[in-house]
Formats: structure tokens, C-alpha cells, sequence
């Protein structure tokens, strides 16, 4: 409970919360402390909602606060808009991000809160994240960064804290999985997101899985430990990934890894 309660403190410091929630892991631990410290009244969290928010996290989100009993808010945001955005350049994040806290500081202004806090740790900065500086520049406090801590011990707070979604796979926005300098749209976005619901519900694959929209096709990453799953259901996987209008699909034979996506623009290039 030591970590617990450096968090709460540290959280105690700032003044009324808003939570940037996303419905991962790292958020709803800030959520569930930032409720045990303030309450109902103080604490708020804000989910920003688009076609880049996956369907199964949406659900998960609202689930998630009505099980553990803290309030939130669902906000539109517009990032589709921008067409910097749309481009889908290497710094897409930072659009979205920019987009994001923007409206989650209209919240603030609005109801009168001292801070607004996110899920970044101290893993996330050595990759490529152009999104943090947006929210550096927009004033959001990131908690586990000030204290140093990583996706481990967040992980360990919230199984400590009972979270349901302790052991969850990450799952960043679907446009991350959208080849860079291919333009985002929402029929792509669906696209993504229908595919990897198919592999979950109807395939079973478990564990960290990304359907990269490469264009005309598809390739599928897991975890290696799912690579016979998705080898014995392969003809209907690709019938599923045809019928969502994509001309084939491929399954990396490496598997999952954060930032597969930029060795991919190179090739492109």
C-alpha cells in the first residue's frame, strides 16, 4: 500500500482533479485515487470520445466508473477535423492530443477544477510519443512521471486497488494502427476496429493484438503465443478481413511491438 498512498498524496497536492481517462490501465488508477482522495464533488473523469476510440474500450470506460463508483464525463472530440490530422504524418498524435486537452480544459474552465492529470509514465518517454508535448504545453500534469514510476508498478497499484483491468493489454487510439501518410477516416478507423473485435470474439486471440491498415491490406500482430490460434482460423480470417473491404491480409511473423509502424513508413518512402 506504500505506492498507494504516495500516489493519493502526491494527487492531494494539486487541487481538484480532472482525469484525462482513456479507459486504460494507467488512467483508471489515477481515476480510482484521484475518487479516494476527492471524492464525488473534486474528481471528475473526462473521456474524450471519437471514431478513433475502439467500441470494447467505449464500453469499458463507462463500465469500468459505474463498478468502481466514480463520476464521469463523456466529451466529442473533433480531431477528424483537422487536417493536419487527416494527414496522418508522424506527429499525428501531437493533433490529437492538441484536440484532447483543449476540450478537456474547457471542462476545467467550466466547472472550476485546479488540474488536469494523464496516464503518462515514465516508460512511455523514451519511444516515439509526439502526443506528450501536447500535453506539456496544455498544462497537464502527468502523476507516475513526477514519481518516476512505470507501467509495472502501475500495474501493481492496481491490482493492490482491485481494478479489474489490472493485467489489460495496452490499446492506443486505432488510428496508431493506420499506415503514416495514409489518410485517416472514419470508414479506415472502423475498419480497424471491426477486424480486431473478429479476432477477439470470434477467434479467441488474447493478449496484446493490432490489425495494421496498410492500405489495400491488412496485417495482423499478436503476441507469438497466438500464432497457432490464428493459423488454425486463417481461412476464416481472411474471409472476415476481405468482407471489411480489404484485398488480403498478412500475419507479421514477428508479432506485436510498440512503434512497428515507422519502419513501415520507411519502406514506403
Amino acid at each position: 500500500m506504500d505506492t498507494v498512498l504516495t500516489l493519493e498524496r502526491h494527487l492531494a497536492e494539486l487541487g481538484p482533479l480532472l482525469v484525462g481517462f482513456s479507459g486504460g490501465v494507467d488512467s483508471a488508477v489515477l481515476a480510482v485515487a484521484a475518487h479516494r482522495v476527492y471524492g464525488d464533488q473534486e474528481m471528475l473523469a473526462v473521456v474524450g470520445q471519437s471514431a478513433s476510440l475502439p467500441a470494447t474500450q467505449a464500453s469499458q470506460v463507462v463500465a469500468l466508473a459505474r463498478e468502481v463508483g466514480f463520476p464521469i464525463r463523456v466529451v466529442p472530440t473533433h480531431e477528424l477535423d483537422d487536417p493536419r490530422y487527416v494527414a496522418n504524418p508522424t506527429e499525428r498524435c501531437l493533433y490529437c492530443k492538441v484536440e484532447l486537452w483543449r476540450r478537456l480544459n474547457e471542462v476545467r474552465d467550466e466547472l472550476g477544477f485546479a488540474a488536469i492529470v494523464d496516464g503518462t509514465h515514465v516508460d512511455d518517454l523514451g519511444g516515439h510519443r509526439p502526443g506528450y508535448t501536447a500535453g506539456v504545453d496544455a498544462g497537464v500534469h502527468s502523476p507516475f512521471v513526477a514519481l518516476g514510476w512505470g507501467k509495472d508498478t502501475i500495474r501493481r497499484i492496481a491490482r493492490t486497488l482491485g481494478i479489474p483491468l489490472w493485467n489489460a493489454p495496452s490499446a492506443p487510439c486505432l488510428a496508431s494502427r493506420i499506415r503514416y501518410g495514409l489518410p485517416v477516416t472514419t470508414r479506415r478507423l472502423h475498419q480497424v476496429d471491426q477486424a480486431e473485435t473478429f479476432l477477439r470474439d470470434h477467434v479467441g486471440v488474447a493478449g496484446d493484438i493490432r490489425v495494421r491498415h496498410l492500405g489495400s491490406m491488412a496485417r495482423i500482430e499478436t503476441n507469438p503465443d497466438q500464432f497457432e490460434r490464428l493459423d488454425a482460423a486463417w481461412p476464416a480470417i481472411t474471409d472476415a478481413v476481405v468482407q471489411l473491404g480489404f484485398d488480403g491480409v498478412e500475419r507479421d511473423p514477428v508479432g506485436y511491438r510498440r512503434g512497428a509502424m515507422l519502419p513501415v513508413l520507411e519502406v514506403s518512402r
